[in-house]
């Protein structure tokens, strides 16, 4: 079981300023160095998100997932199309480096999982015939309405211009699980014990590129204050309030300064143990979300492909 779960994500951009205003309004903790700048949750102790100053746009520079069993791992990525490589210029030698067959560069290491979130209060339903709440407002007035902070980033989608060779690869060199489907078009892989419904997922596109990273907040009223206030800081596009099928989590995106996007999200599936865990092929209707607003014309767009 050589992947645990998720630690962060790196991009190249060409406006650290923009970046650290984006993510900074997204109400994550940011670290500013001369020509980087890193960010956190609250409360968290390792970094979630890097971004990396460069004279070109945005562009996907790598993932890092925890995993363990590292030194065993190398005839496995071999033999799954990949290849352990150097540690790039400017990063810790920490882990292994290793390129996907579509030249996707993931750093692997071997350190212990952050301190488990806490439990917040439930969010109360009043269903019919079941009702759990009584002689109490479900919500605060909006002046008591703290800003909403992300708790941890959940997942990271890329553009694969091989959806079903990219599964392949974490799943025979990394030891992952299919989580669930739609054709050749999307895919979702999670940790084989203990994991979100996808740590990872892949969406079709004619190259490889960083579409969306998501944070998980408190619920689903969170996603949706955290959602409006990022949209009038930003100005930009968004899609939700919404639900997806796969996965079932709530959600809003917004779309970052380069044209990819940042979501909120709250009431993910969990896959305990993937032995247990049947991978369903979902219609193409289902790929996007069981309800929402209309899709923004560009939110499949891969900029890094033009």
């Amino acid at each position: 079981m050589p992947v645990l779960g998720l630690l962060s994500y790196s991009l190249e951009v060409p406006s650290l300023e923009e970046g650290i205003k984006f993510y900074t309004d997204a109400g994550l903790e940011c670290i500013r160095q001369t020509h980087i700048a890193r960010f956190r949750c609250i409360g968290q102790s390792h970094d979630c998100v890097t971004l990396l100053e460069t004279a070109h746009r945005k562009r996907l520079h790598h993932i890092t997932l925890r995993a363990d069993r590292l030194e065993e791992m190398g005839p496995a990525i071999g033999a799954a199309g990949g290849e352990i490589v150097s540690t790039p210029q400017g990063f810790e030698e920490s882990g292994i480096w290793i390129t996907d067959p579509h030249g996707v560069l993931f750093n692997l290491r071997e350190v212990l999982e952050d301190t488990p979130l806490k439990e917040g209060p439930a969010f109360a339903i009043n269903a019919p015939g079941r009702l759990v709440r009584i002689r109490q407002p479900a919500i605060k007035p909006t002046r008591q309405c703290h800003p909403t902070r992300p708790l941890r980033l959940g997942h990271v989608v890329t553009f694969s211009p091989n959806v079903n060779a990219s599964v392949r690869f974490v799943t025979a060199g990394f030891g992952m699980g299919l989580a669930d489907y739609v054709d050749d078009a999307v895919a979702f892989c999670c940790a084989r014990k203990n994991s979100d419904h996808h740590v990872l997922a892949f969406a079709k596109s004619s190259a490889i590129g960083f579409h969306h990273s998501s944070f998980q907040v408190e619920d689903p009223d969170a996603v949706g204050r955290a959602g409006r206030a990022l949209l009038e800081k930003t100005g930009r596009g968004d899609w939700g309030f919404g639900r997806h099928t796969v996965g079932s989590n709530y959600f809003h995106y917004i779309q970052d300064p380069w044209g990819s996007w940042f979501e909120y999200y709250s009431d993910m599936d969990y896959i305990d143990d993937y032995t247990l865990w049947t991978p369903t092929n979902y219609p193409p209707e289902d790929s996007m979300a069981n309800w929402a607003p209309p899709l923004p014309s560009d939110f499949i767009k891969n900029y890094e492909a033009d």
